[in-house]
């Protein structure tokens, strides 16, 4: 027995005066509706209503449980809309975990465009280094990745862009400009410390050959593992790195930092956003994943151009 089923169709038959007109309202067949009443009626082992062909009255025991039964159903249709709003309405906390390079150059630059359209709606950022992170306990969270990435978890493809080499104007003037990767063993090499890259060997790729790799071990004069870091220390010219096109793009319009030895690059890199679920996407989670989506490709887009009138 449906015991949900048989309280509502109990409290329809009261508010409707009769079994026939509660199967109406309920687009059942009378059969139906008596016979769930007559189970909710075994299951409690009493009688809730007395009938006779004129009339219908609730006994004793059926007035005690139709109020019982009257404030579960409501608490389950007000629990209903509430979770449903949370689902379907533009208001509401959206819980977001980001590593702190795409808090600081990809979250922070669409807050206030965001906020704008969708004022309801209130970012609950979290910015955090992570190995493996915690994806259930968030709306959403934002992975950067490596080309080769095969994750298994729920996650929609936001933006891909390349690892460029840069430098600044004056490394480039005192030390003279690398014309071939193994000209990186005589220059000043600065790294981003990771998992995947903690060893002397540098891989590069080839843009213009389909990515042919070459490997060049070069000695850095800097591991540090805070992009930030790295990006201050190539402005003041200590040496040459490897950026995201789409973050270091501002600095190459202004003529901060220059690109060196293309069309190599260090790798190509994907943003996804995981989800903690393929279903019941909160609608407050879906607009900030179109606008996040939306924004950062109009950055990516505006970085190969700059890249390419550099």
């Amino acid at each position: 027995m449906d015991r949900l089923l048989s309280m509502r169709v109990f409290q329809k038959v009261i508010d409707e005066g009769g079994f026939a007109a509660a199967a109406r309202a309920l687009d059942m067949s009378p059969a139906v509706v008596t016979r769930l009443v007559a189970d909710l009626e075994t299951h409690l082992g009493t009688r809730l209503l007395h009938r006779t062909t004129r009339r219908l009255s609730l006994s004793l025991a059926g007035e005690n449980y139709l109020s019982r039964v009257r404030v579960i159903l409501q608490d389950i249709d007000e629990a209903d809309q509430a979770v449903s709003s949370q689902t379907h309405e533009l208001a509401g906390v959206l819980r977001v975990l980001a590593p702190p390079v795409l808090a600081t150059h990809v979250l922070a630059p669409l807050i206030a465009g965001f906020r704008k359209l969708h004022p309801k709606i209130v970012l609950n950022i979290d910015v955090a280094s992570y190995k493996e992170p915690p994806i259930e306990e968030y709306d959403i969270t934002l992975l950067p990745t490596n080309d080769g990435f095969d994750g298994d978890v729920i996650a929609r493809k936001v933006s891909s862009t390349e690892a460029i080499l840069v430098c600044s104007p004056g490394y480039l003037k005192s030390r003279g400009t690398p014309l071939q990767p193994e000209d990186l063993k005589q220059h000043d090499v600065l790294r981003l410390k990771t998992a995947d890259a903690n060893t002397p060997v540098w891989r590069l790729l080839n843009s213009d050959k389909e990515d042919e790799p070459v490997e060049v071990t070069v000695e850095p004069v800097l591991w540090v593992n805070h992009s930030d870091t790295l990006m201050r220390a190539t402005l003041d010219g200590a040496g040459i790195t490897s950026v995201a096109l789409d973050l270091v793009a501002p600095y190459l319009m202004r003529g901060e930092l220059v690109r060196v030895l293309r069309p190599w690059i260090a790798g190509r890199l994907t943003l996804y956003a995981a989800l903690p679920s393929r279903q019941f996407l909160p609608e407050r989670s879906r607009v900030f994943l179109e606008y996040l989506i939306e924004q950062t490709r109009i950055q990516v887009n505006g970085a190969v151009a700059a890249c390419n009138a550099c």
